[in-house]
């Protein structure tokens, strides 16, 4: 009846919003209390993000949602050594700093037997100076690789122990920078190289190089099971002083190469128990063994009786060896007055001051060469020509 008058009335009927959400509802019909009747309930009016713009809808993003959308991972920090390997591609920074290269002393110390010997068989035979230099310089090649490749050695086998020593936790194979398979394939490029250098020399040169790899490879273990480690890195450090006398003449004089290589062998146990100082409470803690250990509260002692025996040994190569006035005024007078200083002002609590007197030592074996080449300019024009 009411739609009836509706639309027989003359005047419009406004209907109700409300009264159209009613009738098109489809909420079922409640009793109410106050009118008896039927109603339906009340429905709460929710309100949904949309908008409507250009006939398009759009579903703006809830936070929800946004927090439940993947981060991109952010690349690992690089690396920072403080020294030229930070200008190097990144893939290649933790193999370089493998290698030790930022700290030559190493490879000087690998280096100063070699060219003593070089330098001294050069004299012995009046040999030219370009064809000494090439020797030299060829010798410096392999101090490089092959000082290279006896870190790599070394750090395969103390990967275990170096990440539990404050100065070593740091290197490459003990940080995860590079892995053990890594640093494998990356040794037999080393050597590869090492090899390549070595086969320049003469037949009885390659052999006799080719024998000291064993102690090379042998080294890194001794810690483990001697006191002495240092005499069988002493006596791989110091093979140069055989080589480089066999590779200039094609044989090897143990008159004069002998006592060179016994000398550098003392030399060796003189810085290498002082670098061992460094370590002395760390290895103590993880049961490694070394002569700063053995030798205690006595290493000056102990370290003074191989420096003379290092001095000794080089006169009597120079002896042997037909060596004049300047050898013994720099090398034998000179070395003794540098390791003096070593051994009077060293502080073995103090691992700063180890480090700087174990670096000295490039000194030590550049006093010794320069007086070998001083004697032979002066006491020995063919070198000359």
């Amino acid at each position: 009846m009411l739609l009836s008058r509706c639309v027989h009335s003359a005047r419009p009927v406004r209907v109700s919003l409300t009264l159209q959400k009613s009738l098109f509802s489809t909420q079922p019909l409640r009793r109410t209390a106050l009118f008896g009747g039927f109603a339906r309930p009340t429905v709460k009016r929710v309100v949904v993000p949309w908008i409507q713009h250009k006939q398009h809808l759009i579903v703006q993003p809830s936070s929800e949602t946004e927090e439940k959308q993947p981060q991109q991972p952010q690349k690992p920090e690089r690396v920072r050594y403080n020294n030229f390997i930070d200008y190097l591609p990144a893939s290649w920074a933790p193999y370089a700093f493998l290698t030790r290269i930022d700290k030559p002393i190493g490879t000087w110390l690998l280096y100063w037997p070699c060219a003593w010997s070089i330098t001294m068989a050069a004299f012995h035979e009046q040999a030219t100076v370009s064809s000494t230099a090439a020797m030299l310089a060829l010798f410096g090649a392999g101090a490089i690789t092959m000082r290279g490749a006896g870190c790599t050695i070394n750090d395969l086998w103390d990967r275990d122990i170096d990440d539990k020593v404050e100065r070593t936790k740091v290197r490459p194979i003990a940080s995860g920078a590079v892995s053990p398979k890594q640093a494998i394939a990356f040794l037999g490029g080393q050597l590869a190289v090492g090899l390549a250098v070595l086969t320049q020399l003469n037949n009885y040169s390659i052999l006799l190089g080719a024998s000291s790899l064993s102690l090379v490879v042998t080294y890194p273990l001794m810690k483990r099971v001697t006191y002495w480690p240092q005499t069988v890195l002493g006596l791989a450090f110091n093979w140069g002083a055989l080589l480089g006398w066999s590779a200039m003449t094609g044989g090897l004089d143990l008159a004069v190469a002998g006592p060179l290589y016994a000398g550098g062998v003392a030399w060796t146990l003189v810085y290498d128990t002082i670098y061992a100082h460094q370590d002395k409470k760390d290895d103590v803690k993880i049961g490694v063994k070394s002569t700063a250990l053995r030798f205690g509260e006595k290493t000056n002692q102990w370290l003074t009786g191989f420096s003379a025996t290092f001095v000794s040994m080089t006169a009597l190569a120079g002896y042997m060896n037909g060596q004049g006035l300047p050898f013994y005024m720099i090398s034998v007078l000179g070395t003794a007055a540098h390791l003096t200083w070593q051994l009077r002002t060293v502080n073995y609590d103090s691992p700063a001051d180890c480090w700087a007197k174990f670096k000295s030592n490039t000194w030590t074996g550049g006093i010794l060469w320069s007086g070998i080449v001083a004697d032979a300019l002066i006491t020995s024009p063919p070198l000359l020509a």
